[in-house]
């Protein structure tokens, strides 16, 4: 026998209930997750519908209560069918509860209010309106008189409008409906997350040489039968985002729906600019800064048909098409992409899953890919097209390393070394722009040598040791544990400790030495408002000001015509980055960075400050070298069994109870281990989590690699099965989070 878990509304507070069916016999081969079904429901066993959400062979309840669901509602898939389906995939490749998926990949309904307008008509001939008009005046019916004029003069008149400039109300309008002299008609406005009105439309302009060899590679891959997805590895300034237009254009054509990802809320001013130009309002956008209206409206409109095209971080991959040609994931690489809630999916195998069910095609681009992206291009399991120029081979920015302890030495102790200084004074004498970012979001806590540049690292696992409050210094990977150090274990310098400068400190630096300079600073504090990401931009981008600080979000795919000089002003705080990727993400980040300066006419220039100018990480970024970097960092992986090498899933726990979670997470890690022997499986940890306690919850991890992903999948279903059985961790909240 088999059993459907079935819920019978999806709206977001019905997700956590569902109802379990019996399936009759008949229908055991053709039912599957996502499938409408029809069911009797309630006392009086009415019929509804219902959307299927899991199958097994284990009644919940007494098998006597269990009422048979009636049959499958049609052959015919809808958009619910296949985001449901999409959410059962998550829950069992990333592991979560059902209910959490659902709420991934579902539209939000909860308590939302549609918005309506309301618009009154002249029911009648002008001529009798007029004849009508005359009475009301002679019988001083002022009110109606007023709206009845007013309505001669234009029809239709928006009601809200008419209420607060004529003085009526309902008891003014009732006489006239009732003589059916007027009529009301109420219609659904949506809430719309892009005014186009200010946007001035385009043509897509012709595709250079490279732009038309790449497209023709993207469709030869398509002509296969089975094509696979492409990655465009172009170097900044190459000109995907023209190629993914011309895309676009052709599967919009087809009558087809295109989603296009952004990895950070701030790329999608530009990118909807562009887009909405080229397309209009066949375009819409998608981010966490809109209301829940909005973002209803937005859904709504995707499955009327009413857009083609939507633009948006992670979740606008679950915009509700239902006839999908293409995802394109823009800057794939970005750490965005990966979800940090339960289930914690990555964007990129998410949207391949999905496009893979619709029979939609992806497209990946990036001037810095992800080594996974990569190395499954050449592997042969992406189809790679590379663009190594830049558009109209304008020449890729001049670049300086400057080695901030030679600074130290020679007495400069400002955050802005000699060379990057002079180059922003020549920058501002020539009316030209720039920009200087601080890669510090995220990594306050380790310690290095000011002298030397040594940062303190864990010698088990080659990360970044993090420095607690208690004088400790931590590995949060397997627990390691050391006192703090008050000079450099490899030089002796006495100057070692945490980096404490922030944007605001850099904001007030350039006013004491460039005081005429017109600065503007674009970090968490001042993006917090909705609206502030473009507000900056755009003021950035019309010359209100010289110069442009900020932290990571502001080096990352913005196209700035005028922007000559790009400074790294701590260009390897990521460097020291309690992460096994921390060298990914910094030569990921100091070549887009340089990648920001010389795209207009007048050629570019560079400064990349740092502690550490033998890295390979920053000699790659200095060359924009990628294949240098890529074969580099593939070598640790493959020394250090990280990913894509081989493969990892963490166990995030949390609790209340210290004492509870060390316990549960002890018991965890030995019943891994047991059955993790036959296969050598490699376990580390349990550790405390990066940081280890948030508003009195305690947080631990647990980690397992291995070279085959399914035999981690294999792990990560025992171990759910055995937190299942266990009531000790039913006070443990707990997360799986693959590679």
């Amino acid at each position: 026998m088999i059993y459907a878990d079935i819920i019978v509304d999806i709206s977001h507070e019905k997700l956590d209930r569902s109802f379990q069916y019996l399936v009759p016999e008949e229908l055991e081969q053709e039912i599957r997750i996502g499938m409408v079904v029809t069911i009797p429901f309630g006392n009086g066993n009415r019929e509804r519908k219902g959307y299927v959400i899991g199958l097994s062979d284990t009644p919940r309840f007494d098998v006597f209560r269990i009422k048979k669901l009636k049959g499958l509602c049609s052959s015919e898939e809808t958009t619910e069918e296949k985001l449901i389906s999409l959410a059962a995939w998550m829950r069992e490749r990333y592991g979560s509860t059902m209910a959490q998926a659902l709420k991934t990949v579902l539209p939000v309904r909860e308590k939302v209010k549609a918005r309506s307008r309301r618009q009154i008509f002249l029911n009648i001939p002008m001529e009798k309106a007029q004849q009508i008009l005359c009475n009301l005046e002679k019988s001083r019916c002022k009110a109606r008189a007023r709206l009845l004029k007013a309505l001669l003069e234009e029809n239709p008149l928006d009601y809200t409008r008419a209420a607060r400039d004529l003085g009526i109300n309902a008891a003014v309008v009732k006489p006239l409906i009732d003589q059916e002299v007027i009529r009301i008609r109420e219609d659904e406005v949506y809430r719309m997350s892009v005014d186009g009105s200010s946007i001035p439309r385009k043509e897509l302009s012709s595709l250079t040489e490279q732009q038309k060899h790449a497209l023709d590679q993207i469709h030869e891959e398509w002509s296969r039968e089975m094509p696979r997805p492409v990655l465009i590895h172009g170097v900044t300034g190459s000109g995907k985002t023209q190629v993914y237009m011309k895309l676009i254009q052709e599967v919009v054509q087809k009558g087809k729906q295109v989603i296009v990802l952004v990895p950070e809320i701030a790329l999608t001013y530009q990118t909807v600019r562009r887009f909405y130009g080229w397309f209009g309002d066949k375009v819409s956008v998608l981010n966490s800064r809109l209301s829940s209206g909005e973002r209803y409206d937005q859904f709504k409109r995707a499955k009327l048909g009413e857009i083609q095209i939507m633009v948006g971080p992670r979740s606008a991959l679950f915009t509700p098409f239902s006839n999908l040609g293409l995802i394109i994931i823009d800057e794939e690489h970005e750490q965005t992409y990966k979800s940090e809630t339960s289930p914690r999916y990555h964007a990129r195998e998410t949207a391949i899953h999905r496009a893979e069910a619709e029979n939609a095609r992806v497209v990946l681009g990036s001037a810095t890919p992800s080594l996974e992206a990569y190395s499954r291009a050449m592997s042969g399991e992406y189809a790679l097209v590379k663009m190594i120029s830049r558009y109209e081979d304008r020449p890729l920015p001049k670049v300086t390393v400057t080695d901030m302890r030679e600074e130290l030495k020679s007495g400069n102790r400002s955050v802005l070394g000699r060379t990057l200084k002079e180059a922003v004074e020549k920058r501002l004498e020539a009316h030209q722009q720039t920009i200087l970012f601080l890669n510090r979001r995220g990594y306050a806590g380790f310690v290095s040598c000011r002298s030397c540049g040594e940062a303190m690292k864990c010698p088990h696992c080659d990360v970044a040791l993090t420095e607690h409050n208690n004088g400790r210094l931590v590995c949060h990977y397997c627990g390691y544990e050391q006192p703090m150090v008050d000079k450099c274990p490899s030089c002796g310098s006495p100057y070692i400790g945490g980096f404490k400068a922030g944007t605001q400190q850099i904001e007030q630096v350039l006013h004491k030495n460039f005081p005429a300079a017109r600065v503007l600073r674009m970090d968490y504090d001042t993006t917090r408002a909705k609206g502030s990401y473009e507000k900056i931009l755009s003021a950035f981008a019309a010359h209100e000001a010289d110069i442009l600080v900020g932290t990571q979000m502001i080096v990352k795919g913005h196209d700035f015509p005028d922007v000559t000089l790009v400074g790294a002003v701590a260009a390897d705080l990521s460097l020291n980055a309690a992460d096994y990727r921390c060298a990914e993400r910094t030569f990921q980040l100091l070549t887009q960075a340089v990648g920001r300066s010389g795209r207009g006419n007048t050629e570019g220039e560079a400064v990349i400050q740092t502690y550490h100018p033998e890295h390979y990480s920053i000699r790659a970024a200095a060359a924009q070298d990628y294949e240098m970097f890529y074969q580099e960092e593939m070598a640790y992986r493959l020394l250090m069994d990280y990913p894509p090498a081989a493969h990892m899933l963490a166990v995030l726990a949390s609790a209340e109870e210290e004492e509870l979670l060390n316990q549960g997470m002890e018991y965890m890690a030995k019943f891994v281990r047991r059955i993790g022997e036959k296969y050598r499986l490699h376990v580390i940890g349990p550790a405390y989590a990066s940081v280890g306690k948030i508003n009195d919850i305690y947080h631990k991890v647990l980690y397992m690699k291995h070279s085959d992903p399914q035999v981690l999948m294999d792990i990560k279903t025992k171990t759910e099965k055995y937190i299942e059985v266990n009531s000790g961790f039913r006070k443990i909240y707990i997360q799986m989070d693959y590679n």
